[in-house]
């Protein structure tokens, strides 16, 4: 069946948006032409999707992975990966999110030279929706810039009136310096044409050049490839470096009101036509930036990548301290239950450091990065405004930035697997890497092969040799997913893991990070999770009794916990005794209401 007839509602948004970006001439024009898009959009789709607030629950996690993650010979990288989410990684996630797998020319697939197509090396159109009949899939929207090979840009170099103004040109002598760089490549990169050479703003680098949304023409072609992508299955649709939307000179060139505007457009365009896309915006700037992408809550994302919490989970674990995480957490608010947190640990990208500005002190900040280039990794840097350089992300294996060369298997596969548990714990929706999931090391004859700093991240399984090591239980991969696959299967039970149910944060000792999640039923969860090292003792009623903020909290705590059970081993727990964690333990208790 198909969906409703366009309302007057949209309609009106659409123009209201166009008018905002552009002007009320504009907006007459191509309000028609982008409704005569979706009308057509529309026609495509099978039937209504289930709304976000109906379908994300405590059992909704997401793996992130290249969609030629794992070869075996002969075979398309894309049924290869199926084996892998069928056997292996059966159960353990709900949703996979496949980071571009359109042809490109570098940048593992961030340099997109056809939006329209799967990289005939990976597969096609079919063995992405075989994925998607078994887990949700998420879709990269990479909106800020396209390959310089792309079809489009080719045909503005070659001076194809068809393709007049799609890209953002410069004056190179033109004062560009307040622009905020997440590179230190140029930000200007020069282009032979029939009419001379003409320099092209490239955010990312000369390979990936950025489109020109002061062009309508734009913004009504990306509105198509994000409506075709939701076609083809995507239930999430991530808005890659959506941050660098809109460029004026003279200005940061980041988060202006028009980028807002736009992402607004995106999901009044996705909820009139398919409603119950997630729209999930990237942006790798300070948190308080970050959650500017959430809007009112009901206008621009419904999810918002928790950048911030990488950095600082790592810093709690590198100094065996969870109070700064603790103060941060304690502030964490979305506006509305129909947003929430996409809670991460590592991604294909590195680890952000602008992400903490303001969070985490300068000298903290320093100490992480010497940290991990003493674990193996690196730490690339951006161009500051004015000049200079100062780091932008740390490169290293999740594995290895919690992990020093000397520490014990044994210690480092705990330390995986509590860090992952905390982040589990969080309210929101958990996104767990493949490499951090599956327990990788720093990958350098990558690094080596392609003298790019993210490629220690980015490495790819032979199918033969990850099956044999997932098979092996006293393997570290094994190790790791099984740990990992334990909490998520927990979590998937219990209704106080609901990303929009709330969270407290308990004063304990430095080395435990505590949170309490409470479900709608007033039963809770009290999980704990030791990062020190050294183990810990604490008194459960009290805790949970300083979290409800009652004056009589340890009474009424006391009186709940008399049917406490411990959630990873099933056992009844005695309500008038301490808590023992070990080293780098986990421990979820219920608390019924």
């Amino acid at each position: 069946m198909t969906l409703a007839p366009r309302t007057r509602v949209a309609e009106d948004r659409v123009r209201a948006h166009l008018e905002a970006i552009y002007d009320a001439r504009v907006a007459a024009e191509w309000t028609p032409r982008l409704l005569a898009r979706m009308d057509a959009a529309e026609r495509g789709f099978a039937a209504p999707f289930v709304p976000p607030e109906d379908r994300l629950g405590p059992e909704t996690s997401v793996l992130i992975t290249y969609a030629d993650q794992v070869r075996h010979e002969g075979e398309p990288p894309l049924r290869t990966l199926r084996r892998l989410l069928h056997g292996p990684l059966d159960d353990a996630v709900a949703a996979v999110h496949l980071l571009p797998f359109f042809p490109s020319t570098s940048d593992d697939g961030f340099a997109v030279a056809d939006y329209d197509r799967v990289d005939p090396a990976y597969g096609d159109w079919d063995d992405v929706a075989a994925l998607g009949a078994r887990h949700d899939l998420m879709f990269d929207a990479v909106l800020n810039h396209a390959s310089a090979s792309h079809p489009w840009f080719r045909g503005w170099l070659d001076g194809d009136p068809a393709y007049d103004g799609w890209f953002l040109e410069a004056d190179p002598t033109a004062d560009l310096s307040a622009t905020v760089r997440p590179r230190t490549t140029p930000l200007l990169t020069p282009f032979a044409t029939p009419d001379g050479t003409r320099h092209v703003w490239t955010t990312f680098g000369p390979d990936q050049v950025d489109l020109n949304y002061r062009t309508p023409a734009v913004l009504d072609a990306m509105a198509g490839v994000l409506l075709d992508y939701a076609r083809r299955g995507a239930r999430l649709l991530r808005l890659d470096a959506v941050t660098y939307l809109w460029k004026e000179p003279g200005t940061s060139s980041v988060h202006l009101p028009r980028t807002h505007e736009i992402v607004r457009l995106i999901r009044t365009v996705l909820e009139a036509c398919t409603p119950g896309v997630v729209v999930i915006t990237e942006t790798n700037v300070p948190h308080a930036e970050n959650v500017s992408y959430f809007g009112r809550g009901d206008d621009e994302a419904q999810m918002v990548y928790n950048f911030a919490l990488p950095p600082l989970a790592l810093h709690a674990f590198h100094r065996g301290d969870a109070r700064i995480l603790r103060d941060w957490a304690r502030g964490l608010t979305t506006p509305g239950s129909s947003t929430a947190f996409f809670n991460f640990l590592a991604s294909h990208d590195g680890i952000g450091v602008r992400p903490v500005e303001g969070i985490l002190p300068g000298a903290e900040s320093r100490s992480l990065a010497d940290r991990v280039r003493r674990h193996g990794g690196l730490v690339s840097a951006k161009t500051d405004v004015g000049g200079g350089e100062s780091p932008y992300e740390l490169n290293v294996s999740l594995y290895d930035a919690l992990n020093e060369p000397e520490r014990s298997e044994d210690e480092g596969v705990r330390r995986m697997v509590t860090a992952h548990a905390l982040m589990l714990a969080l309210p929101g929706v958990p996104a767990l890497y493949v490499h951090s999931l599956l327990g990788s090391r720093n990958d350098l004859r990558r690094l080596r092969e392609t003298g790019r700093a993210r490629s220690i991240n980015r490495g790819r399984f032979d199918w033969a040799t990850l099956r044999r090591e997932l098979a092996d239980p006293a393997h570290r991969r094994a190790r790791v997913l099984a740990g990992i696959r334990g909490w998520l299967r927990i979590r998937a039970r219990h209704p106080a893991f609901d990303p929009a149910a709330p969270a407290t944060w308990p004063d304990a000792p430095d080395g435990v990070a505590a949170v309490v999640r409470h479900a709608p039923d007033g039963s809770a969860v009290a999980c704990l999770h030791e990062i020190g090292g050294t183990g810990a003792r604490l008194d459960l009623a009290r805790t949970v009794g300083r979290s409800s903020g009652r004056a009589d909290g340890r009474t009424d705590a006391r009186a709940a916990t008399r049917e406490a059970r411990d959630l990873g081993s099933g056992a009844p727990m005695d309500a008038g005794a301490e808590v023992a964690l070990g080293p780098y333990e986990t421990r979820w208790i219920a608390l019924p209401g």
